[in-house]
C-alpha cells in the first residue's frame, strides 16, 4: 500500500506534466517546447532521489526501515497537494514554474527514500525461498498506482468533459488533491509495522570499526562493484517503464507530433496497461524464485530491447486497438524484470549498508533510464520520427542486458547473515 500511495503520487505529475503542465506553467514556448520544459520538470525528480536515497539509506541503515518510510510518505503526500494548489503561470508569472520545480524535487527527494525500504521491508521478513513471492508486494505500487493515477484523470476529464477549459482549470488539480486520503491512509499502515528480523539481528551484534562508517562510504567501499552491476542492470527497465507511462501517454494525446487519440481513450487504455503489468509482475517474482533473479533481468531486458523497436511502428498505424496493444505490451515488458527486482537489489548487499546500496542502485538507474527519456524522447520524435526514441530505448536495454549478465544469483542468500562480497561473487555466471 505505501509504494501505491509513492508511485500514485509520482505518476500523477508524470500524466499532467503530458497533458496540462505545458499549457499552464509553459504557455509561452509552443507545443513541442512546453513539453520537453513539462518533462524536464519531470526529469527533477530523478536528479533529487539519489540524494534522499543517500540520506534516507543513511537512516534506514542506522535508525531501522520504519521510521524512515513513515519520513518519505510525508514529505511524498505534503509535495504532492502543494502541487495541487499551485497558482499557474497566468496567476503568479514566472514564480508558478520555478515553486513546481522545488515541489517536484521534494517528490524526488522523498521516493528516493522510499522503494528500498519498502523492499527490506518485505524481503527480510521474508522465509529465505520465498523472497520473489514476498517481493511481489512492493512491486506491485508501481502498476496499481499506474491504474489508480490513469483512472482519476479518466474519471475526472469524463465528468468535466474531453474539452480543455473545465480541465485545466481546476480538473487537473483533483488527483493531486485526493492523495491526502491516501497519504494519511499510508501513514496508518506504517507507523503499525514492525521492524525487520535482519535490522534487528546486525542491532545486536558486536560492532566492528567497518560497521560504524557512514553506510554511503561503506557501500562505495566494500560493494561498489555490486553498485555498478546493479544500477546498469535496472537503466534499460526504468527506460521502457517511463516510455510505456509518461512518454505514451503525451505522444498518443498530441495532436501536433503525436497520434491525436482522445484524452479518455488513452487514459482508458492505460489502466488495461496496468492489469497487464500487475500479471506479469506476478508471474515474473514467482518465477525467480524457481529461475532465478539474475535470469529474469536479463530476460527482461532483451524482450524490452525487441518490444522498444517494434513499438512506434506499431504505435503509428494511428488507431486505439494499435495504442492499446503497443501500451500493453509495453508495460509487460518491463514487468518481466520489474517482479524481480525488490528480491534481486536487498540480496546484493550486506546487512549494515543494505538500504544505502539498494536506493543507490535504484534512484542512478532510475535517472538514466527513467528521467533523462521522457524529455530526449519527446526532442527525437519531433526531430527525427518516433522510431529513434524505440532505438535509443533498446540501445539503453542492451546496455543493461550485458550488466544483467555479470549479476550474481542471489535467490539462496541468506539476508540474516554479513559476508564479504567476494562469497557473493563465488557463484557468479558470466
Amino acid at each position: 500500500m505505501g509504494t501505491t500511495i509513492e508511485f500514485y503520487d509520482f505518476l500523477i505529475y508524470g500524466t499532467a506534466a503530458a497533458l496540462v503542465f505545458p499549457k499552464l506553467f509553459f504557455p509561452g514556448l509552443g507545443a513541442t517546447a512546453g513539453a520537453v520544459a513539462s518533462f524536464s520538470t519531470f526529469a527533477v525528480a530523478f536528479f533529487a532521489r539519489p540524494v534522499g536515497g543517500v540520506v534516507f539509506g543513511h537512516f534506514g541503515d542506522r535508525l531501522g526501515r520504519k521510521r524512515t518510510l513513515t519520513t518519505t510518505l510525508l514529505i511524498m503526500g505534503i509535495s504532492t497537494v502543494l502541487i495541487g494548489a499551485l497558482p499557474t503561470a497566468e496567476t503568479i508569472g514566472a514564480a508558478a514554474p520555478i515553486l513546481l520545480v522545488v515541489l517536484r524535487f521534494l517528490q524526488g527527494f522523498a521516493i528516493g527514500g522510499e522503494w528500498a525500504g519498502a523492499a527490506l521491508l518485505a524481503t527480510e521478513h521474508a522465509p529465505k525461498k520465498r523472497r520473489g513471492f514476498y517481493a511481489i508486494f512492493p512491486q506491485l505500487g508501481a502498476p496499481f498506482a499506474f491504474i489508480l493515477a490513469s483512472a482519476t484523470f479518466l474519471i475526472t476529464n469524463l465528468t468535466l468533459g474531453d474539452t480543455d477549459t473545465r480541465f485545466l482549470a481546476i480538473g487537473w488539480r483533483i488527483p493531486f488533491l485526493l492523495s491526502i486520503v491516501l497519504v494519511l491512509f499510508g501513514l496508518y499502515v506504517r507507523v503499525r509495522l514492525e521492524e525487520t528480523p535482519a535490522f534487528t539481528a546486525a542491532q545486536n551484534t558486536p560492532k566492528q570499526h567497518a560497521d560504524r562508517q557512514v553506510p554511503i562510504v561503506s557501500v562505495l567501499r566494500a560493494q561498489w562493484r555490486e553498485v555498478l552491476i546493479g544500477t546498469g542492470a535496472m537503466t534499460g527497465n526504468f527506460a521502457i517503464f517511463y516510455l510505456g507511462t509518461t512518454f505514451l501517454t503525451s505522444y498518443g494525446t498530441n495532436q501536433h507530433g503525436g497520434l491525436g487519440l482522445p484524452r479518455h481513450t488513452v487514459l482508458a487504455l492505460g489502466i488495461l496497461a496496468g492489469a497487464v503489468l500487475c500479471v506479469v509482475t506476478v508471474a515474473s517474482a514467482l518465477l525467480s524464485d524457481r529461475a532465478g533473479r539474475r535470469a529474469m533481468v536479463v530476460w527482461g531486458n532483451v524482450i524490452s530491447a525487441g518490444v522498444a523497436l517494434a513499438l512506434f511502428p506499431l504505435l503509428d498505424i494511428g488507431t486505439p486497438w494499435a495504442f492499446a496493444l503497443g501500451i500493453s505490451v509495453t508495460m509487460g515488458a518491463f514487468g518481466f524484470a520489474w517482479g524481480s527486482i525488490a528480491a534481486l537489489l536487498p540480496e546484493l548487499f550486506e546487512t549494515e549498508h543494505r538500504y544505502t546500496g539498494a536506493s543507490v542502485c535504484y534512484n542512478v538507474a532510475a535517472i538514466l533510464g527513467g528521467g533523462l527519456a521522457p524529455i530526449a524522447a519527446t526532442a527525437l520524435a519531433a526531430t527525427y520520427g518516433s522510431f529513434s526514441v524505440g532505438v535509443v530505448v533498446a540501445v539503453l536495454s542492451v546496455l543493461s542486458w550485458l550488466a544483467a549478465r555479470l549479476v550474481p544469483e542471489t535467490r539462496d542468500r541468506d539476508l540474516t547473515v554479513s559476508g564479504h562480497p567476494a562469497a557473493l561473487r563465488a557463484t557468479e555466471e558470466v
